[in-house]
């Protein structure tokens, strides 16, 4: 259960979402029919071990509510209170999100980030607040709010949430305590409109490595995610700190020996398929096993993660002086600990 009281959620968040955080995808035995508690406890641990304050538990990859609570309840087993949760809210209905939220509640979950089933087609801006409503009146827990092209709500206004709709979730739904302002994206003009209207109230994230650290040279950003950083190692958890204590030259100086690694992500991966709009999380589980995590299989329906793309972004890690296992790319959907 979290720590504070759902009257006190903004003033918690204020205090506690500091730094970065990573994302974990579950691990699954080799038959895909169950979790792979080995698996999942070594992704944890790292993550954490990286300097990572928070991880968002990814739910967008065939895992039923009830099997999310366990992935809860082993990351928080693993590591206790040294690192935060974040409930992904990816189900497939607005009944199933409460439904396990509710779960996750009980099994250790921090906080929410809020996204929209690809079912949910809102044609006005009342339909959006509705949904949105109700999910953070059904939790107790902090909710990180989510304006992002991803849902296709540009069709009811060009910035997908209009300041006024989050004006108003704001003002009715006192547990939103954060915003991770990706409108218009890959540009970041509603980032840093949300960030100069929203600011002084809410938390505001930039979930994108590539931005956040030149950007604060002139905003006060004091969390980074949920974003899939570990990949680098410890190199963003390691960058976000230089810049936010003042050191930002010396950040920028890790950040341009990050740019191969950089380039290698936008040349293979691209934050969505073209044509899609779809995160393909094979190439950042793939991305993770890289790095050390534990790798393995995905259920069904996942996409692949063809050799072209492998050497690009084995090339970019090593070219970045940054860790990259010697393992052959044979042994990553067998992952480090098989079950």
């Amino acid at each position: 259960m979290a720590n504070y009281k759902r009257q006190d959620a903004r003033a918690w968040a204020s205090e506690m979402l500091v730094g970065c955080s990573g994302v974990t995808i579950p691990s699954y035995s080799a038959d895909l029919k169950r979790l792979n508690e080995q698996g999942i406890r070594h992704d944890i641990q790292k993550v954490s071990d990286l300097g990572f304050t928070y991880t968002l538990l990814c739910t967008e990859v065939a895992i039923t509510p009830e099997e999310n609570a366990q992935f809860t309840a082993w990351a928080k087993d693993t590591t206790g209170d040294k690192l935060g949760l974040f409930f992904h809210a990816g189900f497939g209905t607005l009944a199933e999100n409460i439904e396990a939220v509710k779960l996750a509640e009980k099994a250790g979950a921090d906080i929410v980030l809020l996204s929209y089933p690809s079912n949910f087609w809102p044609t006005s801006e009342q339909e959006i607040y509705d949904y949105t409503k109700t999910f953070c009146d059904a939790t107790d827990l902090a909710v990180m709010l989510f304006p992002i092209p991803l849902w296709g709500f540009e069709r009811v206004h060009p910035q997908g949430m209009s300041p006024e709709l989050i004006r108003r979730l704001l003002d009715e739904c006192p547990n939103i305590v954060a915003i991770k302002a990706e409108q218009g994206f890959p540009h970041v003009a509603g980032l840093i409109e949300t960030y100069h209207r929203f600011g002084k109230e809410t938390v505001i994230s930039c979930p994108i490595e590539s931005d956040i650290i030149p950007l604060m040279k002139f905003m006060d950003l004091q969390f980074s995610g949920t974003s899939y950083t570990q990949w680098m190692g410890d190199h963003f958890t390691k960058t976000f700190d230089l810049a936010r204590n003042g050191k930002w030259e010396e950040a920028m100086q890790l950040y341009w020996q990050a740019q191969p690694a950089r380039a290698a992500v936008g040349a293979a991966t691209g934050a969505y398929m073209p044509g899609s709009n779809y995160i393909n999380r094979a190439h950042w589980k793939y991305m993770d096993w890289l790095a050390g995590f534990n790798g393995g299989p995905l259920r069904a329906p996942v996409a692949r993660i063809p050799d072209r793309m492998m050497k690009t972004l084995r090339q970019g890690l090593m070219a970045s002086k940054l860790e990259c296992t010697s393992d052959d790319d044979s042994q990553f959907l067998i992952g480090r600990f098989p079950c």
